[in-house]
């Protein structure tokens, strides 16, 4: 920490005013508007920082402004560090990061939907959040947001960009789709089959999650974070609780931590299994996709008997885990993956000697590693495209540090290599789990709640079966949780899927976005 409490204050000199510890290995500075964008180039470019995320505050009453909130990561030590900047509400123009960190992109954009903020020099001003019949004056992030009985709409439209030219014509996709999804409206501008230009338009069914947890106890907090996203339940559960224990202050025992890393595995071994089978229902493979949702069935019924949730809901408190494991439930649990492990790898053996399968899926959907780079492409899609990035390795939270495990990386960024980095992981999640349960200590598991404390703000995060989960909280004066800033891994990578498409066929996208298993409802949070 002090090492780079040192580089950041040498390197950035006079471009910034206060800097200070936090709690969980964090750094905060402060910069005025003008500093912003020369601060964020520095960290990137001259200390080799990571941008991670960025979200606003509204602090009128204590601060008399807004505040922006840029989070960086540096890797190799682990340490977070904030860069925070004071936006007027006379003046609430703030420069735009986007054209530097490309990334920024959508959520500078959501700031201006949620908080009424002016994102300077962006190059897409257009609204994300919210469509264009939404009222221009209504900010729900603000703290004196109060939505009327009845919301005037405007009738506008959003303007989607057109690619002109002979033989060009649009396909419209969604948001009402045949199969039973979530809505999203996909835009096609394609000449024939080939793919020219994707435009996506999500947000149908935002549920403001953000402003319904403010308020709430940590056990409502909870039960709101396990329904960002249906299927990563518990990966948000536990970026919210370790950020939740943070405010507390609490030490979780170490057995529930060995928990936690059994409970995470099964959900992202349900989740890979779906995806794969997924992948091998869209190119026509119909019995492989078979054998795997059976999988995934017995998947789930497994994770049923251990928590009593299908979903493991419920299963992550604040101080621990709900339910221990008994010594005959390790057993039961051990036995059963290996029987699942062996009927999972017969299946994939099978997958590799279906020439039509491999022929669908290699040099499909290609996301090239520098377009990952500067979208900051997380999980799966990240590592097939070359990034070797996995919060478990590199920030060590529950007791992944006390584990080993391999980060299959592949560098095609196809849907084969997608594809690969799933079935290894899938692989690597079975070990993890028969690792955790051999070295499991005896003793509690869980630890009492305390009250938060007041006036303070904490980070938690896990690497979810779809890639990168943070959850920010803060505390007002009394100890009530006034900010929850959640950052979900779809919400990062469904800018990708329009690169991923270019120079493909229009049949080709079903199993192109299969292949990247995004979330609507985890985007629409």
């Amino acid at each position: 920490m002090k090492q780079v409490l040192d580089e950041v204050r040498g390197q950035l000199g006079g471009l910034i005013g206060k800097i200070w510890e936090e709690p969980g290995n964090r750094l905060c500075v402060l910069a005025d508007k003008k500093s912003v964008v020369p601060v964020v180039r520095s960290l990137i470019e001259k200390l080799g920082m990571r941008f991670v995320f960025l979200f606003a505050t509204d602090e009128r009453k204590i601060l008399g402004a807004f505040l922006i909130h840029y989070v960086f990561l540096r890797q190799a030590e682990g340490v977070f560090v904030t860069v925070k900047t004071e936006v007027r509400e006379n003046d609430p123009v703030f420069p735009s990061v986007t054209p530097y960190v490309p990334q920024a992109n959508w959520q500078e954009r959501e700031i201006q939907d949620l908080f009424g903020l002016v994102a300077g020099g962006h190059p897409d001003p257009r609204r994300l959040v919210f469509h264009e019949d939404w009222p221009g004056s209504l900010h729900p992030l603000r703290k004196d947001f109060a939505l009327p009985e009845n919301l005037p709409r405007t009738g506008r439209e959003y303007v989607f960009d057109r690619v002109e030219g002979d033989g060009v014509f649009e396909i419209p996709v969604g948001p009402v789709h045949a199969g039973i999804i979530e809505p999203g409206h996909f835009r096609f501008s394609s000449a024939g089959e080939s793919i020219l230009k994707l435009e996506i338009r999500h947000f149908y069914k935002h549920k403001g999650i953000e402003k319904l947890g403010e308020g709430k106890s940590p056990e409502d907090l909870i039960l709101l974070a396990e329904r960002v996203s249906g299927d990563n339940s518990l990966s948000h559960a536990t970026a919210c609780a370790q950020a939740l224990e943070s405010l507390s202050g609490l030490e979780i025992p170490p057995r529930a931590r060995f928990i936690r890393v059994v409970l995470l595995e099964l959900e992202r071994l349900y989740n890979h299994v779906s995806d794969i089978s997924g992948i091998a229902l869209d190119v026509g493979f119909g019995f492989g996709a078979g054998q795997l949702t059976r999988i995934k069935e017995y998947l789930m019924r497994l994770n049923e008997r251990v928590t009593g949730s299908r979903f493991l809901r419920s299963a992550v408190v604040p101080g621990g885990v709900r339910k221990d494991l008994s010594v005959s439930g390790k057993i039961f649990l051990a036995d059963e993956t290996k029987k699942i492990k062996k009927d999972f790898d017969e299946v994939i053996q099978i997958f590799w000697n279906v020439n039509s399968l491999v022929d669908r899926i290699r040099s499909t959907g290609v996301i090239k590693r520098e377009v990952a780079e500067a979208l900051a492409g997380v999980g799966p899609v990240a590592r097939a495209s070359g990034i070797d990035r996995d919060l478990r390795r590199d920030l060590s939270y529950a007791a992944y540090g006390n584990l080993l495990f391999m980060v299959p990386v592949f560098t095609e960024g196809d849907v084969e290599s997608r594809m690969r980095v799933r079935i290894q992981e899938v692989h690597e999640s079975f070990k993890l789990i028969h690792e955790a349960l051999e070295l499991m200590p005896e003793g509690a598991f869980r630890t009492d709640q305390k009250p938060l404390m007041p006036g303070r703000n904490a980070l938690g995060c896990v690497e979810s079966p779809r890639g990168e989960c943070f959850h920010w909280i803060m505390t007002d004066g009394e100890g009530k949780i006034t900010r929850w800033k959640i950052h979900s891994p779809s919400f990062v990578n469904w800018p990708l899927i329009e690169h991923a498409v270019l120079e493909n066929i229009v049949p080709d996208f079903p199993l192109i976005n299969k292949s990247m298993n995004l979330s609507y409802s985890g985007n629409d949070r």
